[in-house]
């Protein structure tokens, strides 16, 4: 029990040194917005915040809950507001990758690795669509001799939105913002419009990104996101995590992390994560991409359990198009990320042999939705 306070107060210190931080008022060139309400309930937990960037693609940066006799609470693993600044402002790379290292990024026109042709200077990689060439940056890389320069997490880490609008709604806010996201940056086909709207109400935060094909051909689109979700504990050994997929991507090892094409069976392997109620993490690493997803009414959740500290996060996605759901979960870490996307990791391969891959064909005029939601609750 004097752990799980410690680690509450903790939070609740996190929580205080946001709000005194009001020197950081800008990332990305853009204002940082922020939707709030104040909690009213003495017995559930409730939603209270979300951080905003629309100068670094509508990126949610903090999403806070409060618990009732233990204070706020971080739902995101985010570091404070002016060492967050200095990563995406001063430390980050051209094409913005450390901002799926903290938050919750959004990733469009493509969740997850794409492999290709490499380019001489080794920074572009040319890969093939429906007899079109799409180049595009080869921005990571694994840590092993010898690994293979990809495409990774799409290319709207440092987009800026426009048109934003804020409203209030009975008990919650809402910010919309568009980025007119064009052939990004010439990396893709036709030109698109994107969506994003946040909503924070008591019970949830809404993500919402909707793809507009404002072009004049045919494109490939596939929406996700990269949040890390916090574990106020810190104890991640004994967090339990419930994913409903009857698969696996087979990988080949946990520095490339390329699919073979092999979806496998999770029935009996460290990969079922089916049981009502979770199964603790443990030592174990997963970088890995579920499908064959249990959906149940319209959507399909996702928990993420923290036994000791009486907590948990629910990820719903309730878009038909979410195929796969990626887990990155190290060990070494205070977090899981929960990334609901579109998609199987490079969906172009060749190694699918002509399965779906999760990829929406978006014909001009055309639009397709991703949207997820959060609850927090008290297991």
């Amino acid at each position: 029990m004097k752990r799980f306070v410690s680690s509450f107060a903790l939070l609740a210190l996190m929580t205080a040194s946001l709000a005194s931080a009001q020197a950081v008022t800008e990332i990305g060139g853009e204002k940082i917005v922020t939707l709030s309400r104040t909690a009213v309930s003495t017995t559930k937990p409730e939603f209270t915040g979300v951080t905003v960037l629309p100068g670094r693609g509508m990126e949610l940066l903090y999403v806070t809950a409060n618990f009732p006799g233990k204070g706020e609470v971080q739902v995101l693993a985010s570091p404070d507001p002016a060492t967050a600044k200095n990563m995406l402002d001063q430390q980050d790379t051209a094409l913005g990758d450390l901002g799926y290292r903290l938050g919750a990024a959004l990733l469009v026109p493509y969740p997850n690795r794409i492999r290709g042709k490499l380019s001489a200077d080794g920074k572009t990689l040319t890969t093939d669509w429906e007899g079109h060439v799409l180049t595009l940056p080869a921005n990571s890389v694994g840590k092993l001799p010898g690994a293979e320069r990809h495409a990774m997490h799409g290319l709207i880490l440092k987009a800026k939105a426009e048109d934003l609008r804020i409203t209030s709604m009975p008990g919650g806010e809402q910010v919309t913002g568009v980025i007119h996201a064009g052939n990004f940056g010439g990396h893709w086909l036709s030109k698109t419009d994107l969506v994003v709207t946040i909503t924070l109400t008591a019970q949830a935060v809404d993500a919402s990104i909707v793809a507009h094909n404002v072009g004049f051909e045919a494109e490939p689109i596939a929406l996700g996101w990269h949040p890390y979700f916090n574990l106020p504990s810190g104890d991640r050994s004994q967090v339990r995590v419930h994913i409903p997929a009857s698969n696996v991507a087979q990988v080949d090892g946990y520095d490339n992390v390329f699919p073979t094409g092999k979806l496998l069976p999770v029935a009996g392997t460290r990969y079922d994560l089916r049981a009502p109620g979770g199964v603790p993490l443990g030592s174990n690493f997963f970088d890995d991409n579920w499908s064959n997803l249990a959906w149940k009414g319209e959507g399909v959740t996702v928990q993420v359990i923290d036994p000791a500290a009486h907590y948990g996060v629910s990820v719903e996605g309730l878009s038909p198009e979410i195929k796969t759901l990626q887990m990155y979960a190290p060990p070494d870490k205070k977090f899981v990320a929960i990334e609901d996307q579109f998609n199987f990791a490079d969906p172009f391969g060749k190694e699918w042999n002509g399965m779906d891959t999760g990829m929406v064909t978006l014909k001009p005029g055309q639009s397709t939705r991703w949207l997820v939601r959060l609850h927090v609750f008290v297991p």
